[in-house]
């Protein structure tokens, strides 16, 4: 019992001598998920009252582009902050963790962030870039070491985000007249690389979670995210965005996004363990989910590409983005909420029904072309099925968040 303290105290070792810091701010994770959970449910109940037509806000008259800039870049930035903040100190025990005020300020610059976002209308699009180009790039300061770690451990993870960073420039200044490409084939780009930057990520959260759950289960093996299939499946993430930005209606286009469906999948392949049967443990059924929703998204855009008999693609592309990030934010929420605050992972009623909802409303969501007829029932019931997860969360979670670490350590 003694090891695994001090394992899991290694890299508390350098935890700052901040007086009087409250649980919500002792480490960087607890209050982003503390306003996550809510900003997710809130800003999807207030998407559907404006898409239905009972709240007005142009949004500068793009509403749909608007709409997806804040669900691609106002939730990554507060997902990467939270895994930023918490993994990196991991990853590089010797780097300070961000607590108590400093922390504080930085929430701020995100609510800021996000209030300047809602109201776009009256504060104007300068002030929306400034705040939230601030915010990311504060992430990649915070993030130097990765890119600067002469082992080049996780650099990938610090170049991705610089190059998100150029992305989200590139899309104000579309916005606001200095580039004349168009802002929605941008955010076709964003996502693109957003996937990748969740692809690399994925790979740190398996092999934390997996293995955390070995250990506790007892299973005498050890799970390896092996580099290959996530490179395979980056580069194939890659050049689908790159194609579709530049020939958007090549039929090349379609069996690039089958590639890419197919290697995404095969990233799977890593729960087949040589010795010990892990695909009975809970969290491999939570996690494999994340990798089959993109890996629909991509499938199904590509055979849309090649397919005249049906236009849906932009539909499909939810099964990236509602189920795959949506399903990866989620889980990097609930593994983090137990892991750190000192307790097991653990599967439950709960965890179940979190997971199930996310998958659920994404297929309710991503096949709407198959179901026209019902439209209007699939757009309403999905985005309210998607918020419950969220809702659960601040259910089980809240009050791990807002307490201190159950084995008494700091952070």
């Amino acid at each position: 019992m003694e090891e695994q303290k001090l394992h899991a105290t290694n890299h508390y070792l350098y935890y700052p001598d901040e007086k009087d810091v409250p649980p919500y701010l002792a480490y960087g994770f607890r209050p982003v998920f503390l306003l996550m959970a809510p900003y997710m449910i809130i800003s999807m109940i207030l998407w559907g009252l404006v898409w239905s037509g009972v709240i007005s806000i142009p949004f500068m008259n793009d509403t749909l582009t608007w709409h997806i800039y804040e669900m691609l870049f106002g939730i990554l930035t507060t997902g990467v902050l939270a895994f930023l903040t918490t993994g990196l100190p991991e990853l590089f025990p010797g780097m300070i963790p961000f607590i108590g005020k400093r922390l504080k300020y930085i929430m701020i610059l995100w609510i800021a962030g996000r209030v300047s976002f809602w109201f776009i209308d009256i504060t104007g699009i300068w002030l929306t870039a400034i705040l939230n180009l601030a915010m990311l790039g504060w992430l990649i300061w915070f993030a130097k070491d990765v890119v600067l770690d002469k082992l080049q451990r996780h650099a990938s993870l610090g170049y991705v985000l610089v190059a998100i960073f150029g992305i989200e420039v590139w899309f104000f200044a579309s916005k606001l007249g200095f580039a004349s490409t168009d802002s929605m084939s941008i955010l076709k780009v964003a996502l693109g690389f957003i996937v990748i930057l969740i692809l690399l990520a994925m790979r740190r959260v398996n092999m934390e979670a997996i293995n955390e759950v070995m250990e506790d289960k007892e299973i005498d093996d050890i799970y390896i995210a092996r580099p290959p299939l996530t490179n395979l499946a980056v580069f194939s993430v890659l050049i689908f965005t790159i194609v579709e930005f530049l020939y958007p209606t090549n039929s090349a286009l379609g069996w690039i996004g089958l590639a890419s469906g197919a290697s995404i999948l095969a990233i799977t392949g890593d729960y087949i363990l040589e010795d010990k049967n892990i695909l009975n443990q809970f969290y491999v059924w939570y996690l494999a989910p994340i990798f089959f929703m993109l890996a629909i998204g991509y499938a199904l855009m590509g055979w849309d590409i090649l397919n005249n008999d049906i236009y849906g693609i932009n539909h499909f592309r939810h099964f990236i983005t509602s189920g795959g990030l949506g399903l990866a934010y989620l889980m990097i929420m609930i593994i983090i909420g137990w892991i750190h605050t000192g307790r097991h992972l653990t599967a439950n009623i709960y965890t179940h029904l979190m997971v199930s909802l996310i998958i659920i409303a994404t297929f309710m969501r991503g096949l709407i072309p198959f179901f026209e007829e019902y439209m209007s029932e699939l757009y309403l019931l999905s985005s309210i099925i998607w918020t419950i997860p969220f809702m659960i969360y601040i259910k089980v979670f809240y009050k791990f968040l807002l307490a201190p670490r159950a084995d008494g350590i700091k952070g």
